[in-house]
């Protein structure tokens, strides 16, 4: 499932920000009748990250897939290991509308795996953000628990080589950590 399975014009690439993927995963958890039929179901812990060429959706060397929610990190050859802690997903309205878990696998099992390029974002629906939107769901026969059920994927492997453009949006403490490295170029006016 290639960038030309999407219909997209020419010119045209997928490439979403965390904010428009929290909106895809809230549409499918929801149900809605106009939820994104593009972006595949895929139970990801089978399947090692290089198997994933075919079955998710693929964009700028990223594969994107719907999966439901579980603690289960394991495949054939490896493991999901999460690092550090989950980051909030804000609205344009500053409100949190779900969380990303960056993940890296490791080869071999769990805890003495070879650590990996291949990176994985994990974007969940807040349980504060989907318990607003769960009271007018309800109505509709949906529950809060069918809005975290479900987890939207973003696969890349990083490039050492390259790390200025990957496509990969930075949070703002990231952003602020990485401009300390340039403090030593910056000349101030005197």
């Amino acid at each position: 499932m290639g960038d030309d399975n999407i219909n997209l014009p020419p010119g045209f690439r997928f490439r979403p920000t965390d904010e428009e993927l929290v909106h895809f995963l809230y549409r499918k958890a929801a149900l809605s009748p106009c939820q994104p039929d593009f972006i595949p179901d895929l139970e990801l812990y089978p399947y090692d990250p290089w198997e994933l060429s075919g079955k998710a959706l693929e964009g700028d060397n990223q594969w994107y897939f719907f999966s439901r929610r579980t603690s289960n990190r394991i495949s054939e050859n490896g493991y999901w290991n999460p690092l550090g802690v989950d980051e909030p997903i804000f609205t344009g309205a500053r409100n949190i509308a779900g969380m990303k878990k960056l993940l890296v696998f490791y080869l071999g099992e769990a805890p003495e795996g070879d650590k990996t390029n291949w990176m994985m974002q994990e974007y969940r629906l807040s349980d504060s953000g989907s318990s607003s939107s769960s009271r007018s769901s309800r109505k509709k026969g949906s529950s809060k628990r069918d809005l975290t059920a479900w987890v939207i994927c973003r696969v890349y492997q990083r490039n050492d080589d390259d790390d200025d453009d990957t496509g990969i949006e930075l949070s703002c403490l990231d952003e602020v950590f990485l401009s300390f490295d340039d403090l030593d170029e910056i000349s101030l006016p005197n």
